[in-house]
């Protein structure tokens, strides 16, 4: 499958801003610390470097229920994962291979690839997943408005097909929508703020059969206008209760406070969590109400 790049309409800030996930406006955008430098870069290393500086940690949450998402999703060929905003691929990468987001931090952080050119470093890294590329691997297609994140990703075999497009601001290409008629699940680990039906529904109108939808958010925003969507496309969705996700440090007092008086405007206790010094995730998982139960989501994530 060929890598499609679509424009990005103008907009600096891209989809896969997992790191500024608001919805309070532009001033808590500036509260935030934006990080854009690190999004679309020639290669990953400094999103791990700058990243790991603050002990990002969603994917390494991400990896374990999004393994058991697609194992129980995708049973026949064409059919696939779209990861959702998902930059360089790390997703994927966690998802396909005996590597956890420590091995990565270590990996585009050591003197041997800081030392490398982007190409030597693409190079090198397309015999490092391939060596560490599980057998039960499944199919992933990439959306992300940053272009050379994408194809980074599809260079080193993370992503099957990837889409520098936004979905916000332009329609989908055809060549998207033909990939995303075998979509089964969909998700997403960064950005949810930046998403609305504009990006879901040519998606789900696409797909041969309703895929789940599972996506690690921000506290500070609400997921409810997504989740509402879902539910007009005959998704319910859940959020799950046993504990929250550690995203990141916070790199600043008055970054901190937004984030308690972001999440208690939400109706939500910062209590030894943002209050604790760390942005925290809720995983939601939206599925067809037939199979709420198979399994349950507790289930899915404590096993």
């Amino acid at each position: 499958m060929a890598t499609t790049d679509g424009g990005l309409a103008g907009r600096t800030e891209h989809v896969m801003a997992e790191v500024r996930e608001d919805d309070a406006g532009e001033s808590a955008q500036r509260t935030m610390t934006p990080f854009d430098d690190i999004y679309d870069q020639a290669d990953p290393r400094a999103f791990f470097r700058e990243l790991g500086a603050f002990g990002y940690r969603t994917p390494h949450h991400a990896q374990r229920v999004f393994r058991r998402l697609a194992a129980l999703r995708l049973r026949s060929p064409g059919e696939v994962v779209l990861d959702l905003c998902c930059s360089y691929g790390i997703n994927a990468a966690l998802l396909n291979h005996e590597l956890t987001l420590d091995d990565l931090y270590a990996h585009y952080t050591s003197p041997r690839a800081v030392a490398m050119t982007s190409e030597e470093l693409a190079e090198h890294d397309r015999g490092f997943f391939r060596a560490h590329r599980r057998r039960d691997a499944v199919p992933v297609v990439g959306l992300d408005a940053a272009p050379n994140a994408i194809a980074y990703a599809r260079a080193v075999g993370l992503l099957d097909a990837g889409f520098a497009e936004n979905l916000e601001t332009a329609p989908p290409t055809r060549d998207l929508l033909d990939v995303a008629r075998g979509i089964r699940l969909i998700t997403v680990t960064g950005g949810a703020s930046f998403l609305s039906r504009a990006t879901f529904q040519p998606l789900l109108d696409s797909a041969r059969t309703l895929p789940w939808v599972a996506a690690f958010v921000l506290r500070t925003g609400s997921y409810t206008p997504i989740a509402e969507y879902l539910a007009g496309h005959g998704l319910t969705t859940e959020t799950y209760t046993g504990r929250t996700f550690v995203q990141r440090r916070f790199t600043s007092a008055a970054e901190q406070q937004y984030a308690i008086d972001a999440v208690t405007a939400h109706g939500e206790d910062p209590d030894g969590k943002e209050s604790a010094g760390h942005f925290h995730t809720a995983l939601h998982l939206a599925r067809p109400a037939a199979d709420v139960s198979k399994p349950s989501l507790g289930e899915l994530v404590a096993r």
